[in-house]
Protein backbone atom coordinates (compact mmCIF):
# COMPACT_ATOMS: atom_id res chain seq x y z
CA UNK A 1 0.00 0.00 0.00
CA UNK A 2 2.94 2.16 -0.87
CA UNK A 3 1.79 5.24 -2.65
CA UNK A 4 4.72 7.89 -1.88
CA UNK A 5 5.68 9.55 -5.16
CA UNK A 6 8.24 12.34 -5.90
CA UNK A 7 7.48 15.77 -4.43
CA UNK A 8 8.28 17.52 -7.41
CA UNK A 9 5.06 15.70 -9.19
CA UNK A 10 2.55 18.02 -7.63
CA UNK A 11 -0.41 18.88 -9.77
CA UNK A 12 -3.23 20.61 -8.68
CA UNK A 13 -5.10 19.13 -11.58
CA UNK A 14 -8.50 21.63 -11.75
CA UNK A 15 -7.72 24.31 -9.33
CA UNK A 16 -10.16 24.41 -6.62
CA UNK A 17 -12.46 27.28 -5.51
CA UNK A 18 -10.70 27.49 -1.86
CA UNK A 19 -13.37 30.14 -0.31
CA UNK A 20 -16.09 27.74 -1.52
CA UNK A 21 -14.60 24.90 0.03
CA UNK A 22 -14.36 26.28 3.02
CA UNK A 23 -17.56 27.86 2.89
CA UNK A 24 -18.89 24.21 2.47
CA UNK A 25 -16.97 22.54 5.42
CA UNK A 26 -18.71 25.38 7.79
CA UNK A 27 -21.60 24.12 5.76
CA UNK A 28 -21.30 20.79 7.83
CA UNK A 29 -21.59 22.21 11.36
CA UNK A 30 -24.77 20.64 12.36
CA UNK A 31 -23.78 17.19 10.27
CA UNK A 32 -20.18 18.24 12.48
CA UNK A 33 -21.87 18.31 15.60
CA UNK A 34 -24.01 15.28 15.40
CA UNK A 35 -22.00 12.92 14.57
CA UNK A 36 -19.32 13.48 17.09
CA UNK A 37 -22.11 13.88 20.08
CA UNK A 38 -22.79 10.37 19.03
CA UNK A 39 -19.09 9.23 18.94
CA UNK A 40 -18.69 10.66 22.05
CA UNK A 41 -21.77 8.67 23.56
CA UNK A 42 -19.78 5.31 22.49
CA UNK A 43 -17.83 4.82 25.58
CA UNK A 44 -14.48 3.57 23.93
CA UNK A 45 -11.98 2.21 26.73
CA UNK A 46 -9.40 0.35 26.37
CA UNK A 47 -10.79 -3.42 24.75
CA UNK A 48 -14.10 -1.75 24.67
CA UNK A 49 -13.83 0.41 21.18
CA UNK A 50 -15.51 -1.78 18.97
CA UNK A 51 -19.02 0.07 18.79
CA UNK A 52 -17.36 3.22 18.19
CA UNK A 53 -15.03 1.76 15.70
CA UNK A 54 -18.34 0.35 13.68
CA UNK A 55 -20.04 3.87 13.45
CA UNK A 56 -16.83 4.93 12.06
CA UNK A 57 -16.46 2.49 9.71
CA UNK A 58 -20.45 3.08 9.09
CA UNK A 59 -19.51 6.77 8.40
CA UNK A 60 -16.62 5.91 6.21
CA UNK A 61 -18.68 3.62 3.88
CA UNK A 62 -21.39 6.04 3.70
CA UNK A 63 -19.14 8.77 1.93
CA UNK A 64 -18.21 6.00 -0.73
CA UNK A 65 -14.91 5.18 0.85
CA UNK A 66 -13.59 1.64 0.76
CA UNK A 67 -13.23 0.20 4.45
CA UNK A 68 -10.56 -2.07 5.63
CA UNK A 69 -11.19 -3.07 8.88
CA UNK A 70 -8.93 -5.52 10.75
CA UNK A 71 -7.89 -7.21 13.55
CA UNK A 72 -4.19 -7.00 15.15
CA UNK A 73 -2.21 -9.68 14.62
CA UNK A 74 -0.01 -9.11 17.89
CA UNK A 75 3.07 -12.08 16.78
CA UNK A 76 3.72 -9.92 13.65
CA UNK A 77 4.12 -6.55 15.90
CA UNK A 78 6.24 -8.04 18.38
CA UNK A 79 8.54 -8.53 15.26
CA UNK A 80 8.78 -4.99 15.24
CA UNK A 81 11.07 -2.64 16.94
CA UNK A 82 8.34 -0.12 18.00
CA UNK A 83 6.14 -2.62 19.44
CA UNK A 84 5.26 -2.12 23.11
CA UNK A 85 4.17 -5.14 25.06
CA UNK A 86 -0.05 -4.79 25.33
CA UNK A 87 -2.05 -4.53 28.38
CA UNK A 88 -5.43 -6.66 27.01
CA UNK A 89 -6.13 -9.32 24.39
CA UNK A 90 -7.18 -8.09 20.84
CA UNK A 91 -9.58 -10.90 20.47
CA UNK A 92 -12.48 -9.22 18.42
CA UNK A 93 -10.73 -5.71 18.41
CA UNK A 94 -10.33 -3.89 15.03
CA UNK A 95 -8.36 -1.08 13.30
CA UNK A 96 -10.98 1.15 10.68
CA UNK A 97 -9.00 2.46 7.82
CA UNK A 98 -11.36 4.59 4.63
CA UNK A 99 -9.18 4.36 1.56
CA UNK A 100 -9.66 6.96 -1.40
CA UNK A 101 -8.46 6.36 -4.73
CA UNK A 102 -8.83 8.31 -7.54
CA UNK A 103 -11.98 8.31 -10.22
CA UNK A 104 -9.87 10.77 -12.08
CA UNK A 105 -5.79 11.74 -12.93
CA UNK A 106 -3.66 10.73 -10.07
CA UNK A 107 -1.73 13.64 -9.28
CA UNK A 108 -0.27 15.46 -6.13
CA UNK A 109 0.71 13.72 -2.96
CA UNK A 110 -0.55 10.66 -1.07
CA UNK A 111 -1.57 11.27 2.73
CA UNK A 112 -2.41 9.73 5.61
CA UNK A 113 -5.35 10.91 8.36
CA UNK A 114 -4.52 9.12 11.42
CA UNK A 115 -6.56 9.49 14.73
CA UNK A 116 -6.99 7.08 18.00
CA UNK A 117 -11.16 6.24 18.76
CA UNK A 118 -9.59 4.79 22.25
CA UNK A 119 -10.04 6.92 25.54
CA UNK A 120 -8.48 7.47 29.00
CA UNK A 121 -10.82 5.71 32.08
CA UNK A 122 -13.03 8.42 33.67
CA UNK A 123 -11.91 9.03 37.08
CA UNK A 124 -14.35 9.53 39.33
CA UNK A 125 -17.53 9.83 37.91
CA UNK A 126 -19.24 11.59 41.11
CA UNK A 127 -16.73 14.66 39.70
CA UNK A 128 -18.27 15.24 36.46
CA UNK A 129 -21.21 17.60 36.05
CA UNK A 130 -23.27 15.10 33.88
CA UNK A 131 -22.31 11.91 32.37
CA UNK A 132 -19.25 11.42 31.18
CA UNK A 133 -20.11 9.57 27.79
CA UNK A 134 -23.32 12.63 27.16
CA UNK A 135 -21.96 14.25 24.35
CA UNK A 136 -24.36 17.00 25.24
CA UNK A 137 -23.49 20.42 23.89
CA UNK A 138 -23.65 23.88 25.78
CA UNK A 139 -22.93 27.22 23.78
CA UNK A 140 -19.59 26.57 21.97
CA UNK A 141 -18.48 23.17 24.43
CA UNK A 142 -19.50 19.82 23.12
CA UNK A 143 -18.69 17.78 26.50
CA UNK A 144 -17.78 14.04 27.22
CA UNK A 145 -14.62 12.15 27.54
CA UNK A 146 -12.99 11.82 24.42
CA UNK A 147 -14.56 15.03 22.66
CA UNK A 148 -11.03 16.69 22.42
CA UNK A 149 -9.04 13.73 22.85
CA UNK A 150 -9.53 12.98 20.28
CA UNK A 151 -12.34 12.02 18.50
CA UNK A 152 -13.39 15.68 17.30
CA UNK A 153 -9.93 15.20 15.12
CA UNK A 154 -11.48 11.85 13.43
CA UNK A 155 -14.60 14.07 12.96
CA UNK A 156 -12.65 17.25 11.68
CA UNK A 157 -10.86 15.15 8.75
CA UNK A 158 -14.12 13.15 8.26
CA UNK A 159 -16.10 16.08 7.37
CA UNK A 160 -12.89 17.51 5.64
CA UNK A 161 -13.22 14.96 2.84
CA UNK A 162 -17.46 15.45 2.71
CA UNK A 163 -16.81 19.39 2.28
CA UNK A 164 -14.62 18.20 -0.87
CA UNK A 165 -17.30 15.96 -2.09
CA UNK A 166 -20.55 18.31 -1.36
CA UNK A 167 -18.96 20.30 -3.80
CA UNK A 168 -17.94 17.93 -6.59
CA UNK A 169 -14.54 17.45 -6.11
CA UNK A 170 -12.32 15.31 -5.01
CA UNK A 171 -8.30 14.37 -3.71
CA UNK A 172 -6.64 13.64 -7.11
CA UNK A 173 -3.89 11.65 -4.64
CA UNK A 174 -4.98 8.15 -2.81
CA UNK A 175 -6.09 9.24 1.12
CA UNK A 176 -5.70 7.02 3.66
CA UNK A 177 -8.09 7.62 6.61
CA UNK A 178 -7.21 5.63 9.92
CA UNK A 179 -9.14 5.38 13.21
CA UNK A 180 -7.26 3.43 15.27
CA UNK A 181 -6.91 1.19 19.31
CA UNK A 182 -4.81 1.94 21.67
CA UNK A 183 -2.69 4.99 21.40
CA UNK A 184 -3.19 6.08 24.73
CA UNK A 185 -1.72 3.11 26.21
CA UNK A 186 0.88 1.88 23.40
CA UNK A 187 0.53 2.81 19.86
CA UNK A 188 0.28 -0.66 18.51
CA UNK A 189 -2.93 0.27 16.69
CA UNK A 190 -1.18 3.06 14.33
CA UNK A 191 1.93 0.29 14.26
CA UNK A 192 -0.44 -2.01 12.73
CA UNK A 193 -1.79 -0.22 9.83
CA UNK A 194 2.60 0.45 9.63
CA UNK A 195 2.61 -3.41 9.56
CA UNK A 196 -0.35 -3.57 7.33
CA UNK A 197 1.72 -1.21 4.78
CA UNK A 198 0.53 1.84 4.80
CA UNK A 199 2.10 4.43 3.70
CA UNK A 200 2.05 8.26 2.03
CA UNK A 201 3.95 11.35 1.16
CA UNK A 202 2.83 12.38 4.58
CA UNK A 203 0.40 11.95 7.62
CA UNK A 204 -1.69 14.58 10.00
CA UNK A 205 -2.75 13.67 13.69
CA UNK A 206 -5.53 15.54 14.50
CA UNK A 207 -4.82 15.88 18.12
CA UNK A 208 -5.45 18.66 20.58
CA UNK A 209 -2.04 19.68 21.03
CA UNK A 210 -2.11 23.87 21.16
CA UNK A 211 -4.32 26.74 19.86
CA UNK A 212 -2.82 27.89 16.57
CA UNK A 213 -0.16 25.26 16.69
CA UNK A 214 1.34 22.12 14.60
CA UNK A 215 3.34 19.58 16.68
CA UNK A 216 6.44 18.99 15.31
CA UNK A 217 8.46 17.49 18.64
CA UNK A 218 7.21 15.28 20.65
CA UNK A 219 8.99 13.43 23.92
CA UNK A 220 9.78 9.86 24.39
CA UNK A 221 7.29 7.56 27.25
CA UNK A 222 8.32 4.21 28.99
CA UNK A 223 5.77 2.84 31.37
CA UNK A 224 7.00 0.56 33.62
CA UNK A 225 5.79 -1.18 36.71
CA UNK A 226 7.45 -1.92 40.18
CA UNK A 227 6.69 -4.71 41.86
CA UNK A 228 7.76 -5.32 45.71
CA UNK A 229 7.72 -7.85 48.31
CA UNK A 230 8.07 -6.55 52.02
CA UNK A 231 8.40 -8.20 55.32
CA UNK A 232 4.54 -7.86 57.13
CA UNK A 233 4.38 -8.27 60.72
CA UNK A 234 0.86 -7.48 62.95
CA UNK A 235 0.33 -3.87 62.97
CA UNK A 236 1.01 -3.74 66.85
CA UNK A 237 4.44 -4.52 66.03
CA UNK A 238 4.51 -2.64 62.34
CA UNK A 239 8.08 -0.87 63.74
CA UNK A 240 9.90 -4.56 63.24
CA UNK A 241 8.66 -4.92 59.89
CA UNK A 242 8.97 -3.81 56.13
CA UNK A 243 6.01 -2.07 54.19
CA UNK A 244 6.04 -2.85 50.53
CA UNK A 245 4.32 -0.45 50.00
CA UNK A 246 6.13 2.43 51.74
CA UNK A 247 9.09 0.99 50.09
CA UNK A 248 7.58 1.63 46.68
CA UNK A 249 7.30 5.05 47.40
CA UNK A 250 10.57 5.27 48.33
CA UNK A 251 11.84 4.00 44.96
CA UNK A 252 10.13 6.43 43.57
CA UNK A 253 10.83 9.43 45.41
CA UNK A 254 14.40 8.61 44.31
CA UNK A 255 13.04 8.29 40.67
CA UNK A 256 11.85 12.18 41.00
CA UNK A 257 15.37 12.87 41.48
CA UNK A 258 16.11 11.68 38.18
CA UNK A 259 13.42 13.79 36.81
CA UNK A 260 14.68 16.72 38.81
CA UNK A 261 18.02 15.93 36.83
CA UNK A 262 16.57 15.67 33.54
CA UNK A 263 14.85 19.30 33.68
CA UNK A 264 17.79 21.34 34.62
CA UNK A 265 18.41 23.54 32.09
CA UNK A 266 21.45 22.58 30.98
CA UNK A 267 20.03 18.91 30.26
CA UNK A 268 17.45 20.08 27.88
CA UNK A 269 16.75 19.35 24.47
CA UNK A 270 16.61 22.17 22.15
CA UNK A 271 13.26 22.77 21.43
CA UNK A 272 11.73 21.99 24.98
CA UNK A 273 14.69 25.21 26.18
CA UNK A 274 12.05 27.38 27.34
CA UNK A 275 9.50 24.61 28.74
CA UNK A 276 8.93 24.95 32.55
CA UNK A 277 8.62 21.50 33.00
CA UNK A 278 9.46 19.21 30.16
CA UNK A 279 10.29 15.83 32.11
CA UNK A 280 7.45 14.14 33.85
CA UNK A 281 7.45 10.78 36.05
CA UNK A 282 3.70 10.76 37.20
CA UNK A 283 2.76 7.85 39.42
CA UNK A 284 -0.31 6.42 38.40
CA UNK A 285 -1.30 3.82 39.71
CA UNK A 286 -0.55 1.87 42.54
CA UNK A 287 -1.92 -1.45 44.55
CA UNK A 288 -0.58 -2.78 47.59
CA UNK A 289 -1.59 -4.20 50.69
CA UNK A 290 -3.81 -6.99 52.75
CA UNK A 291 -4.96 -5.83 55.93
CA UNK A 292 -5.67 -2.23 57.83
CA UNK A 293 -3.57 -4.28 60.90
CA UNK A 294 -1.12 -5.92 58.83
CA UNK A 295 2.34 -4.54 57.32
CA UNK A 296 1.94 -4.57 53.68
CA UNK A 297 3.28 -7.61 51.75
CA UNK A 298 3.30 -6.71 48.09
CA UNK A 299 2.77 -3.32 46.45
CA UNK A 300 2.84 -2.67 42.60
CA UNK A 301 3.55 0.91 41.37
CA UNK A 302 2.71 2.03 37.78
CA UNK A 303 4.80 4.59 36.53
CA UNK A 304 5.05 6.78 33.72
CA UNK A 305 8.47 8.24 32.45
CA UNK A 306 9.09 11.09 30.05
CA UNK A 307 12.07 11.56 28.14
CA UNK A 308 13.79 13.71 25.66
CA UNK A 309 13.86 12.36 21.92
CA UNK A 310 17.82 12.65 21.63
CA UNK A 311 17.47 9.41 24.11
CA UNK A 312 16.49 6.02 23.29
CA UNK A 313 14.55 3.46 25.35
CA UNK A 314 17.17 1.24 26.08
CA UNK A 315 19.04 3.72 27.34
CA UNK A 316 16.38 5.55 29.86
CA UNK A 317 15.95 1.64 30.92
CA UNK A 318 19.50 1.07 31.95
CA UNK A 319 19.71 4.38 33.40
CA UNK A 320 16.76 3.48 35.26
CA UNK A 321 17.56 0.17 36.36
CA UNK A 322 20.66 1.35 37.63
CA UNK A 323 19.32 4.39 40.09
CA UNK A 324 16.46 2.21 41.40
CA UNK A 325 19.28 -0.59 41.89
CA UNK A 326 21.85 1.91 43.99
CA UNK A 327 18.68 3.11 45.84
CA UNK A 328 17.70 -0.68 47.00
CA UNK A 329 21.02 -0.93 48.20
CA UNK A 330 21.55 2.49 50.13
CA UNK A 331 17.95 1.23 51.88
CA UNK A 332 18.73 0.17 55.50
CA UNK A 333 16.02 -2.38 55.33
CA UNK A 334 16.70 -3.60 51.75
CA UNK A 335 17.83 -7.76 52.89
CA UNK A 336 14.13 -7.59 53.73
CA UNK A 337 12.91 -6.95 50.75
CA UNK A 338 12.41 -7.91 46.76
CA UNK A 339 11.57 -5.71 43.75
CA UNK A 340 11.28 -6.56 40.06
CA UNK A 341 10.78 -4.01 37.15
CA UNK A 342 8.36 -4.84 34.34
CA UNK A 343 7.31 -3.06 31.21
CA UNK A 344 3.87 -2.73 30.06
CA UNK A 345 2.35 -0.38 27.64
CA UNK A 346 4.67 2.57 25.75
CA UNK A 347 8.10 1.63 25.26
CA UNK A 348 8.34 4.51 22.93
CA UNK A 349 11.02 7.01 21.63
CA UNK A 350 10.83 10.57 20.58
CA UNK A 351 10.93 11.88 17.64
CA UNK A 352 11.12 15.54 15.91
CA UNK A 353 10.29 16.31 12.39
CA UNK A 354 12.06 19.92 11.07
CA UNK A 355 9.94 23.19 10.89
CA UNK A 356 11.31 23.55 7.40
CA UNK A 357 9.50 20.25 6.37
CA UNK A 358 6.89 20.15 3.45
CA UNK A 359 4.40 18.80 5.45
CA UNK A 360 4.93 21.53 8.21
CA UNK A 361 4.69 24.49 5.95
CA UNK A 362 1.77 23.60 3.79
CA UNK A 363 -0.40 22.87 6.87
CA UNK A 364 0.94 26.42 8.03
CA UNK A 365 0.19 28.00 5.01
CA UNK A 366 -3.68 26.59 5.02
CA UNK A 367 -3.74 27.55 8.23
CA UNK A 368 -3.03 31.01 7.51
CA UNK A 369 -4.76 31.99 4.78
CA UNK A 370 -7.83 30.07 6.48
CA UNK A 371 -7.85 31.60 9.79
CA UNK A 372 -5.70 34.46 8.96
CA UNK A 373 -3.01 34.03 12.20
CA UNK A 374 0.34 32.30 11.74
CA UNK A 375 0.67 28.88 12.95
CA UNK A 376 3.30 28.52 15.60
CA UNK A 377 5.32 25.12 15.95
CA UNK A 378 5.12 23.78 19.27
CA UNK A 379 7.27 20.58 21.47
CA UNK A 380 4.71 18.32 22.95
CA UNK A 381 5.67 16.86 26.24
CA UNK A 382 3.96 13.37 25.86
CA UNK A 383 3.84 10.98 22.85
CA UNK A 384 1.85 10.67 20.01
CA UNK A 385 1.62 8.41 17.16
CA UNK A 386 3.61 10.70 15.36
CA UNK A 387 6.52 8.36 16.06
CA UNK A 388 5.53 5.60 13.80
CA UNK A 389 5.14 7.46 11.10
CA UNK A 390 8.37 9.65 11.71
CA UNK A 391 10.67 6.64 12.75
CA UNK A 392 9.60 3.91 11.33
CA UNK A 393 7.27 4.70 8.18
CA UNK A 394 8.98 7.29 5.87
CA UNK A 395 5.90 9.21 6.43
CA UNK A 396 6.92 12.95 7.99
CA UNK A 397 3.89 13.40 10.57
CA UNK A 398 2.84 16.02 12.25
CA UNK A 399 0.14 16.91 14.98
CA UNK A 400 -2.61 19.71 13.89
CA UNK A 401 -6.33 19.35 15.59
CA UNK A 402 -9.04 21.22 17.23
CA UNK A 403 -8.61 23.41 20.22
CA UNK A 404 -10.20 24.91 23.21
CA UNK A 405 -10.23 21.86 24.98
CA UNK A 406 -7.95 22.58 28.37
CA UNK A 407 -8.58 19.42 30.18
CA UNK A 408 -7.77 16.18 28.08
CA UNK A 409 -7.64 13.17 30.54
CA UNK A 410 -9.70 15.10 33.02
CA UNK A 411 -12.90 15.45 34.59
CA UNK A 412 -16.20 17.39 32.12
CA UNK A 413 -13.49 17.28 29.24
CA UNK A 414 -14.83 19.52 26.24
CA UNK A 415 -13.84 20.60 22.73
CA UNK A 416 -14.57 24.11 21.24
CA UNK A 417 -17.38 23.20 17.75
CA UNK A 418 -15.74 26.59 16.66
CA UNK A 419 -12.61 25.18 16.80
CA UNK A 420 -13.61 21.66 15.18
CA UNK A 421 -14.62 23.82 12.32
CA UNK A 422 -11.92 25.57 12.07
CA UNK A 423 -9.63 22.52 11.64
CA UNK A 424 -12.43 21.12 9.32
CA UNK A 425 -12.02 23.77 6.97
CA UNK A 426 -7.96 24.07 7.20
CA UNK A 427 -7.61 20.13 6.58
CA UNK A 428 -9.86 20.56 3.12
CA UNK A 429 -8.36 23.13 2.10
CA UNK A 430 -5.06 21.68 3.16
CA UNK A 431 -6.35 18.28 1.89
CA UNK A 432 -6.89 19.86 -1.71
CA UNK A 433 -3.81 21.44 -1.76
CA UNK A 434 -1.38 18.43 -0.83
CA UNK A 435 -3.37 16.08 -3.17
CA UNK A 436 -4.85 17.75 -6.00
CA UNK A 437 -8.24 17.69 -6.86
CA UNK A 438 -10.46 16.04 -9.57
CA UNK A 439 -13.60 17.16 -10.59
CA UNK A 440 -16.18 14.75 -9.99
CA UNK A 441 -17.97 13.74 -13.14
CA UNK A 442 -21.37 15.03 -12.35
CA UNK A 443 -19.48 18.24 -11.68
CA UNK A 444 -17.22 18.32 -14.81
CA UNK A 445 -18.88 20.35 -17.23
CA UNK A 446 -19.97 23.42 -14.65
CA UNK A 447 -16.86 25.90 -13.57
CA UNK A 448 -13.86 24.75 -15.93
CA UNK A 449 -11.69 27.43 -14.86
CA UNK A 450 -12.06 28.62 -11.34
CA UNK A 451 -11.17 32.09 -9.60
CA UNK A 452 -7.28 31.81 -8.42
CA UNK A 453 -6.97 31.33 -4.52
CA UNK A 454 -8.38 34.09 -2.55
CA UNK A 455 -7.33 35.42 0.82
CA UNK A 456 -9.48 32.63 2.72
CA UNK A 457 -9.52 34.50 6.26
CA UNK A 458 -11.59 37.58 4.91
CA UNK A 459 -14.26 34.97 3.75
Amino acid sequence: MNDMHDPSDITTGVLADEAAIVAAAHALREQTVALLSELVTHPSLLGHEQSAQRLVADTFESMGLQVDEFQIDEEKLKQHPAYSPSIVSYDGRTNVVGIHRPSGPFKGQSLIFNGHIDVVPTGAEVLWTGSPFSGRVEGDRLYGRGASDMKAGIVAYTMAYRALKSIGLEPASPVYFQSVIEEECTGNGALACLVAGYRADAAVIPEPIAENGVMTCQMGVIWLAIEVLGKPVHASVAQTGVGAIDFALYLFGELKKLEEKWNAPSARYRSFAHHQHPVNFNLGKITGGEWASSVPSSCRADIRLGFYPDRKVTQVKQEVEALLAAAYEAHPAHAALTYRVLYEGFQADGCHVPDDAPIVTAIADSHFDVVGKKLTTTAFTGTTDCKFFNLYGETPAICYGPSGGANIHGIDEWVSIDSVMQTTAVLAVFMARWCGVNRLQAQAAQDAVPAARPALHSV
